[in-house]
């Protein structure tokens, strides 16, 4: 028996994380502006995640009813989720920190690391089952190497112009990087995403014992609030460097905290619970590309043949990498239904298939 193809299943979940992936890095291509516009961007965290929790603290509460038989929320849940925003707060601030030193384009040649950490954290964790005679498991393994492969071709190797933009616009010069570190900002970037990698492990324990997003995600939220205003306080004791006018900055923070410290953990939070870490994390080489594009379009940036095969081997990379998580979850299902277990259950033989109809149109 096999389980049928399902659009909240397997669909939406790839239109929603490439969306989200989109969303971060003209997210950070905006930070890079802002702070070149003399933003600070410890003060950046602080207001971006404090209107995040502000947002959405009416949206849970009020919320948290209508939804099916919330979980209870123990003490335990409360402090893995102030861990939780511990380690997220301090990848913002290492990751912000980096930007100030180099540009968006390093920070997402440098996300293609993230898939890796994820999955050797994830088969540490033993939350993610490596059979090196399965199919799905190969497919996942060799589809994460060849994206980070397409990923670095793009990053390393040009070649030949295709596409001149500057010859159509001119280009933004305070959007380019200026004099920068790029060795303190590639360490910084590397610690960062490696904090990454164990947020997103973590939210998958915590999500297996707490099944309900939108509370972990406040609850994230408030105490990234907290632990970024305190860091700010310290390191920006100046009250003039809190005072945001109607400028860039602003639209830079207002953006970050409702598409980013927002919907952004949110849609993170909804596609690990359903999907996976692994999964989730497979789509990071995608900012490279994205990266790229937005630096023809935005930038006057020359497209390169380099980009095209880049993004061309990200592609074939990623389409192993969700080739195999479908057939594994395919054959779980089918393993489940064809288990000894379920063939010797009459009532269960009348229950089960249902459920699993449900499923799979997307209805729980």
């Amino acid at each position: 028996m096999r389980r049928r193809w399902s659009f909240y299943m397997d669909i939406l979940p790839v239109f929603v994380i490439i969306g989200n992936e989109f969303i971060d890095m003209g997210l950070l291509t905006l930070f890079k502006a802002a702070t070149l516009q003399g933003m600070n961007n410890h003060v950046f965290i602080a207001y971006a995640y404090a209107l995040g929790t502000l947002v959405l603290l009416p949206v849970t509460l009020f919320t948290r009813r209508s939804r099916m038989v919330p979980p209870p929320l123990s003490f335990s849940i409360i402090c893995k989720s102030m861990l939780l925003g511990a380690i997220g707060c301090g990848s913002q601030i290492l990751g912000y920190i980096s930007i100030n030193y180099s540009s968006p384009t390093l920070a997402s040649a440098i996300a293609n690391l993230v898939p890796a950490f994820t999955f050797m954290l994830a088969v540490t964790f033993r939350m993610e089952k490596l059979a090196l005679k399965s199919r799905s498991s190969n497919a996942k393994v060799m589809g994460s190497i060849i994206s980070i492969a397409g990923a670095f071709v793009l990053t390393f190797y040009k070649g030949p112009s295709i596409w001149n933009s500057s010859l159509l616009h001119q280009p933004n010069e305070f959007l380019k990087s200026v004099d920068s570190s790029w060795a303190i900002a590639g360490i910084l970037l590397i610690v960062d995403y490696f904090l990454v990698s164990l947020w997103y492990i973590f939210q998958v324990h915590i999500l297996k014992e707490f099944p309900d997003e939108l509370t972990l995600v406040l609850l994230y939220s408030i105490s990234a609030t907290i632990i970024s205003t305190v860091v700010a306080l310290i390191s920006v004791p100046n009250a003039s460097a809190w005072k945001i006018g109607l400028n860039l900055s602003l639209i830079s923070i207002v953006s970050s905290g409702i598409f980013g410290k927002l919907i952004g953990n949110i849609v993170s939070a909804w596609s690990i619970h359903l999907k996976g870490a692994v999964y989730v994390t497979s789509f990071k080489p995608l900012q490279i590309v994205i990266s790229v594009g937005l630096g023809v379009i935005f930038l006057g940036d020359s497209l390169y043949v380099g980009s095209i095969i880049g993004a061309a081997i990200i592609s074939i990379g990623l389409y192993g990498v969700l080739w195999g998580k479908a057939t594994e979850e395919i054959e779980e299902d089918v393993g489940f239904l064809d288990s000894p277990s379920t063939e010797n259950a009459p009532l269960l033989q009348s229950y089960i298939p249902q459920t699993f109809e449900k499923k799979i149109d997307g209805n729980v």
